[in-house]
C-alpha cells in the first residue's frame, strides 16, 4: 500500500501502481480535513493560551473576547471570501462562520459604522520623530549626530521637524510629551536636544498595548501567508533560532545578547527603510506598503514550545 500526494489530495494506491482507487478517494480527503482541522483547533488552544492571560490579567472577560471573536470572523469572512472583488454577503458569511444571519448583520453594521480603530496599525509618531532626527540630513550635523534644533525656524527647528514627522499632531502637545517623557531637553539657548535614539514605553502605556496588538498580528499575518498554498506572493522571511536544553544560569547573557544584537539589526533595517520612504509632499496618491521586521525574546519554562 502507498500513499501519495497529488493536487493537494491523498489518494490510495493499490498494488498495481497504474490503479487508483477513485472511490476511496473522497474518503482520504475527509480523512486529511479532519485531521488537519485537529492540529489547527490544538495549535490555536496552544496560541491562546498568552493571550488570555494578557487579557484577564488586564479585566477582560469572555463575552468581551467572543465579542471580538465574531466581529474577526465576519470582517475575514467578508473581506476574504467575496466573489469578484466585492464583499461576501451575509447568508454566506453566516454558513462559513457558524453565526446566525441576523448575528451576523449586526455584527457587520457595528463594523460599518466604524467601531474598528482605524488608527490601529499605524506606526508611533513619536518614533517617527525620533527617527527623523537621527536619520534626516536636514537635522543632522558632521559623522551623522542628531542636531540641536531651535524651537522655530524655516528649516532645521523643531517645528520643521514636527511638522515633517508628526502627522496631524499638536505640536506644543507632542513637544511637552518628549519632554515629561526624558526624550529630548532644553538648554539653557533655547535649543532642543534629543537624549534617546528610540521610544521606550512604560508598563502601563497603553501605546504598549497597540503594540502587543500589532506584534501579534503581524507575526500570526506572516505565518497564515506560507501556510497558504494559494498565496498571492512568494513566501515571506520566517525563522527562529531556540532551544529546549538552554540552562537557566544562561539567561540573563542571553537577554543581553539579544537586545544589543536585536537593537543593531534593527536600526539598520530602520535606516533601509526610511531610505525607501515616499515622501508625502512628493506624492499624494503614490500606491505604499506597511513594510518591517519584528525581533522578540523566546523564554518559555513551562509549555516547552510543544502544542499539547
Amino acid at each position: 500500500m502507498l500513499w501519495k500526494l497529488v493536487s493537494k489530495k491523498i489518494i490510495y494506491l493499490a498494488c498495481n501502481p497504474g490503479y487508483v482507487c477513485t472511490k476511496c478517494t473522497h474518503i482520504r480527503d475527509e480523512r486529511l480535513t479532519v485531521e488537519v482541522k485537529e492540529h489547527v483547533i490544538r495549535s490555536c488552544r496552544f496560541l491562546l493560551l498568552p493571550v488570555v492571560r494578557f487579557l484577564l490579567k488586564h479585566g477582560v472577560t469572555w463575552n468581551e473576547f467572543g465579542e471580538l471573536s465574531k466581529e474577526a470572523y465576519v470582517k475575514v469572512a467578508r473581506e476574504d471570501y467575496g466573489i469578484e472583488g466585492r464583499p461576501t454577503n451575509n447568508s454566506r458569511v453566516a454558513m462559513l462562520t457558524g453565526l446566525s444571519r441576523r448575528e451576523v448583520a449586526r455584527v457587520r453594521d457595528a463594523l460599518l459604522n466604524g467601531n474598528e480603530r482605524a488608527a490601529e496599525l499605524q506606526g508611533n509618531q513619536i518614533s517617527r520623530i525620533l527617527t527623523g532626527w537621527h536619520l534626516d540630513g536636514e537635522f543632522t550635523g558632521e559623522g551623522g549626530q542628531p542636531k540641536d534644533l531651535p524651537p522655530t525656524g524655516p528649516s532645521g527647528s523643531l517645528s520643521t521637524l514636527l511638522k515633517r514627522y508628526a502627522g496631524d499632531l499638536p505640536h506644543g502637545a507632542i513637544r511637552k510629551e518628549m519632554q515629561q517623557r526624558g526624550l529630548i531637553e532644553e538648554l539653557d539657548s533655547g535649543h532642543l536636544r534629543v537624549l534617546k535614539r528610540d521610544f521606550v514605553y512604560s508598563e502601563l502605556d497603553p501605546e504598549i498595548v497597540r503594540q502587543l496588538g500589532v506584534a501579534l498580528h503581524d507575526h500570526a499575518a506572516t505565518l497564515e501567508h506560507n501556510l497558504d498554498s494559494n498565496r498571492p506572493s512568494a513566501r515571506r522571511f520566517e525563522a527562529i533560532a531556540n532551544n529546549e536544553r538552554v540552562t537557566p544560569r544562561a539567561v540573563n547573557a542571553f537577554q543581553k545578547l539579544v537586545e544589543s544584537r536585536g537593537l543593531e539589526f534593527l536600526e539598520d533595517i530602520d535606516v533601509w527603510l526610511t531610505e525607501h520612504e515616499i515622501e508625502s509632499k512628493d506624492d499624494t496618491n503614490a500606491e505604499t506598503v506597511r513594510l518591517g521586521v519584528g525581533v522578540y525574546l523566546i523564554y518559555d519554562d513551562s509549555e516547552q514550545g510543544l502544542v499539547q
